[in-house]
């Protein structure tokens, strides 16, 4: 399975920082390697950072990058999630899943330059929704849901049950 990044367009830190929160946290735990956010947010960088130290895994978040700035060098394929693109079950049999893919997520107005550089624009339905879901979505069907119970060797732990909550503390 290739690599996958995810680009935050748009954030801003006073008015999405729960949405891009959860952009970060939804990505990770379905399977993302890491993601850039176009503004620069020390507090969002510290608290997946946190997430990441308390439950592990292999996840970065970098902030104050530009998406030309984190295209530059990608060499992956780009995908773009957009109410506006092709149907997410008619574009997932041309993703490759042998090459590294960068998904840009937009929080406002994305630049028409986004929609050109895009390798894909894909959508996860046609009706206004939230990008944490199409996010959700596409990354479930791309990776078949197989990060979603991985352990990631962190400090703490869930253990899914059918009734109550359990987290374990490895250092306990």
């Amino acid at each position: 399975m290739s690599n996958i990044y995810i680009m935050r367009i748009g954030h801003r830190p006073e008015r999405d920082k729960r949405v891009t929160t959860h952009v970060a946290l939804s990505s990770r735990a379905l399977g993302a390697k890491g993601i850039y956010v176009d503004t620069e947010d020390p507090v969002l960088e510290g608290n997946i950072a946190s997430v990441v130290e308390r439950f592990g895994g292999d996840y970065t978040i970098k902030t104050g990058i530009t998406w030309q700035e984190a295209l530059a060098d990608f060499k992956g394929k780009v995908v773009h999630l957009t109410m506006y693109g092709q149907r997410v079950d008619e574009a997932m049999p041309k993703i490759p899943t042998d090459e590294d893919i960068m998904i840009i997520v937009g929080a406002e107005k994305v630049p028409a330059e986004v929609y050109q550089r895009a390798d894909f624009n894909v959508s996860v339905g046609n009706q206004p929704h939230s990008e944490i879901a199409a996010l959700a979505i596409f990354l479930y069907q791309y990776t078949g849901g197989s990060h979603l119970y991985e352990d990631r060797d962190g400090q703490m732990t869930v253990i899914p049950n059918e009734r109550g909550k359990t987290v374990v503390n490895k250092d306990d």
